[in-house]
């Protein structure tokens, strides 16, 4: 896909990120109007009932300070999912959070896990990965704001913290990484640049030393014919 009809900025760009934000937002503002608690439809590790969590939980949030932690980079991150990978955007969103919220049933302890969180380090490891892997300088770029910006990140996918559901913030990580790798050959590629030859070019050999078409050699081939 060239480059400049892939970075054309337009609304859809924004219509995900903007859609999810606000979904989380009033999923959240339901439960306070009407005084309800959906921590019990979240991942709860190695049961049946508690695989509906796998779907649900990325939309479930405890308190507002985290949700709103999470709205932040999600739509910076989703944000830039769309305008830099739209190929693939919505399978690296869908199959990466299905993945995402497998790997936490999978492997972790046993409590309610929710919250956006495993979507936002699977965005976060997809889209700095992927810019290292193509090694194409915007994407780079990117990936450096990325660290920049949420790079304190990576230690919340170890047990620092009580309370805080890194299982699902490794999960997001490794489908991350993994997803990057896959769709390495999507989206925006690195394109090896070609340069056409020209009569100029015809004036120097294979090594680049000067070295003209000699006049008499020409003549001579004119005479014979």
């Amino acid at each position: 896909m060239k480059e400049e009809n892939h970075l054309n900025i337009s609304k859809s760009i924004f219509l995900i990120p903007v859609v999810y934000i606000v979904a989380i937002w009033f999923i959240y503002w339901i439960e306070i109007q009407f005084d309800i608690n959906f921590n019990k439809y979240g991942v709860f590790p190695r049961t049946f009932v508690g695989f509906r969590g796998v779907f649900l939980t990325h939309f479930i949030h405890s308190n507002v300070s985290h949700l709103f932690n999470n709205s932040i980079p999600l739509f910076v991150l989703l944000s830039s999912l769309f305008y830099f990978y739209r190929e693939v955007a919505y399978k690296v969103l869908l199959f990466g959070g299905f993945f995402t919220g497998f790997i936490t049933w999978c492997i972790a302890r046993e409590a309610y896990h929710i919250g956006a969180s495993g979507i936002v380090y699977l965005l976060f490891s997809f889209v700095f990965f992927s810019g290292i892997i193509k090694r194409h300088f915007r994407l780079v770029a990117l990936s450096l704001i990325i660290i920049f910006l949420y790079g304190s990140m990576i230690w919340y996918v170890l047990p620092i913290k009580e309370g805080i559901s890194w299982e699902g913030h490794l999960s997001g990580f490794i489908v991350g990484f993994l997803f990057a790798i896959t769709f390495r050959n999507k989206g925006i590629i690195r394109e090896e640049h070609q340069f056409i030859e020209t009569e100029f070019d015809t004036l120097f050999d294979e090594h680049g030393n000067f070295a003209p078409p000699k006049v008499e050699e020409e003549l001579s081939d004119e005479s014979d014919n």
